[in-house]
């Protein structure tokens, strides 16, 4: 199962959000996406170079939303797109072999267009209801998760209102994993709730 931390610093305050990313690396999520959308470029590229360094030697990859720029020069492992970023296409004209590029996506049609485009995995949802996502109208809900990842051949993370007890549910319909900001940063220890997520992998059998 792909664990995908996603940041928030502003969420997080008063607390420092580079503790928080470094003890998740250490806890072993697999992917850190870097989402500080309005941090200016100095701070987003000292951030990102610190995750880097962190997760060096370790089997977290570090991911900078929309800012290709940024990921290249840090030396991150890929970027995550969102719906008005360019498309993955166009990432991969410019980018590395191996590199990543992940893709948010709202609907079927999305995720296979994403897919299409040479995304590496998508981040599909909301799946169930959540404050952060209203913007995106309803909740998806797992049917919908279901089906994108019957559909896919490249992973489909879900997001959205995900928590402990509803990534079996998750799993079981097919995704890859989870990704989200609350279940890792509303936590005493990133650690711990590492653990907690992945008992749910090791119960299922992915």
């Amino acid at each position: 199962m792909t664990l995908c931390y996603i940041t928030d610093r502003k969420a997080l305050e008063p607390a420092a959000l580079l503790p928080r990313v470094v003890e998740a690396i250490g806890a072993g999520v697999d992917l850190v996406q870097i989402r500080e959308k309005d941090l200016p470029t100095r701070p987003l590229l000292n951030l990102v170079h610190a995750a880097v360094d962190a997760a060096r030697g370790t089997p977290t990859r570090v991911i900078v939303n929309d800012r290709l720029d940024v990921a290249l020069a840090c030396g991150a492992a890929g970027v995550h797109l969102g719906t008005q970023s360019m498309p993955a296409s166009v990432v991969r004209e410019h980018a590395p072999p191996g590199f990543l590029v992940g893709v948010s996506c709202h609907s079927l049609q999305d995720a296979l267009a994403a897919q299409s485009d040479g995304a590496s995995y998508i981040v599909f949802g909301p799946v169930y209801e959540t404050r952060s996502k209203l913007g995106y109208g309803p909740p998806l809900g797992l049917a919908r998760l279901q089906e994108a990842a019957a559909q896919l051949r490249i992973p489909v993370l879900a997001l959205g209102g995900i928590t402990v007890e509803r990534v079996e549910a998750c799993l079981e319909a097919g995704a890859a994993g989870i990704a989200g900001i609350s279940i890792f940063q509303r936590c005493e220890s990133v650690a711990e709730r590492v653990r907690e997520l992945r008992s749910q992998e090791s119960y299922r059998g992915h």
